[in-house]
């Protein structure tokens, strides 16, 4: 990444860090911006989770300082939606096979998926998929029967769905995270 590109990033985390600072009561953007300095994996990482229309944010800290920062778009980022969940599905799905899978992306990105447990977590910072859902990590015991997890917002509540792997639709995308 380019240093012009990589400085445009940083100014637009803060905006959003300090624009949305109940998703990180207690932290410090100079805190963030070290851990961000010098670490070119992850700025690539947060550079593709912004150009995907993820606009990731930081949502948690660990007791050994290592921060999260998540999607925070209200809905599934736009750049990765109409994806099956994995190679896998993809591959063997008989007709119209997307080009792209969820698992695929993001490692591609250097993200992971959301667990269920994250998705619920991020869902307490705020409304997200109320017109969308997100694939979820799945467990390999569900996965081996060809299904893969989804979550989205309806109703006021928050519900994890399962559906075919191979399924894809053009509201259903992914959230992934990124730790420095």
């Amino acid at each position: 990444m380019k240093a012009k590109e990589r400085d445009a990033l940083i100014q637009t985390l803060k905006a959003r860090f300090e624009k949305h600072m109940h998703r990180h009561k207690g932290m410090a953007w100079a805190d963030v911006l070290r851990k961000l300095q010098g670490n070119t994996a992850a700025l690539a990482s947060l550079h593709e989770m912004e150009a995907t229309g993820g606009e990731p944010d930081v949502i948690a800290r660990t007791k050994s300082g290592q921060y999260t920062f998540c999607d925070c778009s209200a809905e599934s980022p736009a750049g990765r939606r109409s994806v099956c969940f994995d190679r896998e599905a993809r591959v063997n799905r008989k007709e119209h096979s997307p080009k792209r899978s969820a698992l695929e992306m993001a490692g591609a990105m250097g993200i992971e998926l959301l667990t269920e447990e994250q998705y619920r977590q991020l869902q307490e910072l705020g409304e997200f998929d109320t017109k969308t859902s997100s694939w979820i990590q799945t467990p390999p015991e569900l996965r081996a029967l060809g299904g893969a997890l989804f979550g989205d917002r309806r109703y006021g509540r928050v519900f994890v769905y399962h559906n075919g792997a191979p399924s894809y639709y053009a509201a259903r995308g992914f959230r992934g995270l990124v730790r420095v």
